[in-house]
């Protein structure tokens, strides 16, 4: 090989690393010899040869092979006098000896590899029909919609981000599953990113880089969940950030999900969270009442079909959807629960039940609405004094409010009945049992007394 050569591989390089990487990792780098199949190369400093080795190696031997090289391996060689670093480089977890295999310097979580590539499979559970829309989640939902239909990139990335449990990994999967069946002639590759990374250290393990660098550059939609996994990991960064360029440069669809949104995801590199902004960013709301109310509906049609038939009370529902208002999965979670027990005991579901089968549940996700809280809002919402809810007046201008503010606290709070009974004056537990069944009766036929119950429960969740 000669420097002419060199010079030509150089050019080949440029075209298939990009500007910005060829400047940063291979123009410094000059020709030396070639001998027994082994190419030296002259590099600045010990940490541009070992980061060229760990993540170039392969492209390069690559292109070598195509010119007719016949090079097996690389190897670099640094002045004495060169510092450990080049000016204005990215820092790394640490530097290899030359000799060293590259795993070692970006293995950055412990978990087999292949363990984790075996969960890229699709949930068939999470489909579009089975997406529950309500004012939280309608744009998200709107905005996969229009991605999953597969046509003319309108923007990209699409990046969905927030908490555990609001249907992130939902929308993910139904767009796979709808591009799927819609488009079948696309390649859709769908994967975490802790699965992304898994892929990226096997591939350097295993010297076939150039393997998973074709593998995700010629796909048409690349989906990555939950990419805040791979903040404060350089190694696999810098290659998503190549992948995710290459892809944008083709015009291909990619699709982002996080559990925040990007810029508030701290150790992700401000190159990364800028290109993650630069297409739509869209937040999934906690929750409401409304859509979890809808989310427990569909979910009771659904278990019909696997327990039978089991009666389901009144209020019931209604109850799950106001107390247990953080997290979807704990929420259907809990109601599968409810079915599976009604279904071996063989009873009916009512709010006993629901409170006995789901009682660590409901104490886990316990508000800390308070009972002193629900009788202000209640004495302020009737316009009376604190003093008559709790006090012995039994005229029905102070009963109905009392029995409303009994209901409101065995809804909203994890108290006991004869608690509650004790907070409003002493009153023994069989009268609270009473207030609530008048007032769940009440509600079903007084219109008046059903918006009152919205009106302050909205009021106590706000």
């Amino acid at each position: 090989m000669t420097q002419e050569k060199w010079g030509l591989l150089r050019e080949r390089l440029l075209r298939v690393v990009g500007q910005n990487s060829f400047k940063t990792w291979i123009e410094p780098l000059e020709y030396a010899d070639l001998q027994d199949g082994v190419l030296l190369l002259d590099a600045p400093n010990a940490y541009v040869g070992t980061y060229v080795n760990q993540h170039y190696a392969d492209t390069i031997l690559h292109e070598l092979k195509l010119a007719g090289e016949d090079v097996r391996r690389l190897s670099f060689r640094v002045a004495a006098n060169a510092p450990d670093r080049p000016s204005g480089a990215q820092t790394q977890a640490e530097s290899l000896p030359e000799s060293a295999p590259a795993a070692p310097a970006v293995q950055e979580n412990s978990v087999d590899p292949a363990e984790a590539l075996q969960a890229a499979a699709l949930d068939p559970r999470f489909t579009f029909d089975r997406f529950v829309v309500g004012k939280p989640n309608e744009l998200a939902h709107a905005a996969a919609r229009r991605v999953s239909e597969g046509g003319p990139v309108t923007f990209n990335p699409l990046v969905l981000y927030g908490g555990v449990g609001l249907g992130k990994t939902h929308l993910m999967h139904a767009i796979a599953w709808e591009l799927r069946t819609a488009r079948p002639e696309l390649n859709v590759l769908y994967l975490s990113a802790e699965q992304f990374m898994y892929r990226f250290v096997q591939a350097l393990r295993e010297r076939k880089m150039m393997d998973f660098k074709h593998l995700f550059r010629s796909v048409d939609v690349l989906m990555v969940d939950d990419v805040q996994f791979i903040a404060g990991k350089d190694s696999t960064q810098e290659e998503f950030f190549h992948t995710f360029n290459a892809l944008v440069d083709q015009n291909k669809q990619i699709i982002i999900s996080a559990d925040r949104s990007p810029g508030e995801i701290k150790d992700l590199e401000d190159r990364v969270k800028s290109r993650l902004q630069c297409g739509l960013v869209v937040d999934l709301h906690p929750t409401d009442y409304e859509l979890r109310l809808g989310i427990l509906q569909a979910k009771v049609q659904q278990f019909g079909q696997t327990y039978g038939q089991i009666r389901l009370a009144s209020g019931v529902l209604e109850f799950l959807a106001q107390r247990i208002s953080t997290n979807v999965r704990v929420l259907e979670g809990a109601l599968n629960r409810l079915f599976a027990f009604a279904s071996l005991v063989d009873r009916p579901i009512d709010l006993d039940l629901t409170q006995d089968c789901l009682a660590d549940v409901l104490r886990a996700s316990e508000r800390k609405t308070t009972i002193e809280e629900i009788q202000r809002k209640v004495a302020e919402h009737y316009n009376i004094r604190l003093s008559d809810i709790i006090g012995p007046k039994r005229l029905r201008s102070y009963a109905r409010p009392r029995q409303v503010a009994m209901y409101l606290c065995k809804q909203l709070t994890s108290r006991s009945l004869p608690e509650i009974g004790r907070r409003f004056g002493g009153r023994d537990h069989t009268t609270v049992i009473h207030g609530v069944r008048r007032i769940e009766e009440l509600k079903a036929t007084d219109g008046q007394i059903a918006e009152d119950l919205e009106i302050l429960r909205r009021a106590l969740e706000a």
